[in-house]
């Protein structure tokens, strides 16, 4: 049986290591934490997503909470709506971009981010402990549907960007929202913007037309319809829409590592200030920001908490992850590809150029991604004798372990929602990059072995 509980919330194989009773013991823990208030209620289109929606409702209610059932909507949205509603926390039911068979829930606070290790805990210890603050049957929370969560969200990033220069270019889009949660609100936004749209797996029956996450071998389609088309920009969604990846107008994949560089690109042109990245993300938006008069970048461990934690301690104009993920405090301070869709459009409007010139001019980098299946004990054992190896060498451990040379660098860690290991490593060119993950595999590999 396999549940992965973290500071991401928690995810499992839904029959395996997921079922309605755990689903309601989390919505009691939650409850409790937070004392019987107000709690938004979000979900994804996975077919389990009813279910477990209906479980965590359950233990909220059970706690005295009043539950605000958003319906289906994007894990930004969920965000967005935390605040503007005065919720004492939020509750997405989603696992993001992983496959069909999982889902999870994950818990945000009353400012619309997820919460940090110390809370993410506590929750966790009154889940395994069962104690449950439960109410009597006068007290017992009620719930309602509050719809409008895509409409707002639009309007939120609409606020934020000149909607009128980017209706002036008039933009050919193909949307890739993989059956998920992000289709609705992604394609009003595109309206609203003047954009001729092609919309490809749009249906939000969380039937995923490919594998969920972002990655160049699961959007061929993209890259196809873009072609096709003759669109200017392709743009992939993942299934709770807080991610996004991007194709160029000639159909080349660009990938995820782009989309937070070029949305950081147009930001700091017209208000440069510090951004917050992971260790994981590429060196391509420490170019950015060193372009932009020396701003300055504030790493922190992988984990969208962190980042938003960084972005709004720093008072960052932006922030992100390197899979895709744009945090635009000024819309909401999670992940969220509604804002980065706003960003990456009016960066093509304001400079007149393509998506393929826009990335010949970021300085280019060959970033490695590998994972392969590990426990959280093998996970420790791995990064115990990376640490032994790499004594000598310059070592970040606030995440993993990251280790850079001066010809790149390289990044391994447990991930926090699967039962795999990543090794992620940067350098100029591909053999170099390969080399220096291929110096943490053989660890790994040893150790597993």
């Amino acid at each position: 049986m396999t549940l992965i509980i973290s500071v991401s919330g928690i995810r499992g194989i839904v029959g395996a290591g997921l079922s309605p009773q755990i689903a309601c013991d989390f919505g009691c823990a939650f409850g409790t934490y937070l004392g019987g208030v107000r709690v938004v209620l979000g979900r994804d289109t996975r077919p389990s997503g009813p279910m477990i929606r209906s479980a965590v409702a359950a233990g909220l209610n059970a706690c005295g909470c009043e539950v605000l059932d958003l319906g289906v909507v994007s894990t930004p949205g969920v965000a967005l709506m935390t605040r503007r509603l005065g919720a004492a926390g939020g509750v997405v039911v989603t696992a993001s971009h992983n496959p069909q068979a999982w889902n999870g829930i994950k818990f945000l606070s009353a400012d619309g981010w997820a919460f940090g290790p110390d809370i993410a805990e506590r929750i966790r210890q009154i889940y395994e402990s069962k104690a449950f603050a439960l109410v009597d049957a006068v007290s017992t929370g009620r719930g309602k549907h509050q719809p409008g969560t895509h409409k707002r969200h639009v309007k939120a990033v609409l606020a934020g960007i000149n909607a009128d220069r980017i209706r002036q270019r008039r933009l050919r889009v193909v949307l890739d929202s993989i059956n998920g949660a992000g289709g609705i609100g992604a394609s009003a936004l595109l309206e609203r913007l003047g954009c001729e749209v092609a919309h490809i797996n749009a249906e939000p029956n969380g039937v995923f037309a490919h594998a969920p996450e972002p990655t160049a071998e699961n959007l061929t389609g993209l890259c196809d319809a873009v072609r096709e088309h003759r669109a200017d920009v392709g743009l992939a969604q993942d299934p709770d829409a807080d991610r996004l990846a991007l194709v160029d107008e000639n159909g080349t994949y660009i990938g995820e590592e782009y989309t937070l560089a070029l949305a950081a690109r147009h930001v700091l042109s017209s208000r440069p200030g510090p951004c917050a990245a992971n260790l994981s993300t590429s060196r391509m938006i420490d170019e950015v920001a060193r372009s932009f008069g020396g701003c300055t970048v504030h790493r922190t461990p992988v984990g969208e908490a962190h980042v938003a934690r960084a972005v709004i301690d720093n008072d960052c104009v932006i922030g992100g992850e390197g899979n895709g993920g744009v945090i635009d405090p000024r819309v909401v301070p999670v992940r969220d590809s509604f804002a980065a869709i706003g960003l990456v459009l009016e960066l093509l409007a304001a400079t007149g150029k393509t998506l393929s010139q826009l990335v010949d001019q970021i300085p280019r980098f060959c970033m490695i991604k590998q994972k392969f299946g590990c426990t959280s004990e093998k996970t420790s054992q791995v990064l115990d004798e990376v640490r032994r190896v790499f004594a000598d060498e310059p070592l970040n451990d606030a995440d993993g372990i990251r280790i850079d040379w001066p010809e790149g660098w390289v990044h391994v860690r447990g991930s926090n929602t699967e039962p795999i290991m990543r090794i992620i490593a940067e350098a100029a060119d591909p053999s170099t990059a390969e080399e220096l993950a291929g110096r943490i595999r053989t660890i790994a590999d040893r150790v597993l072995a």
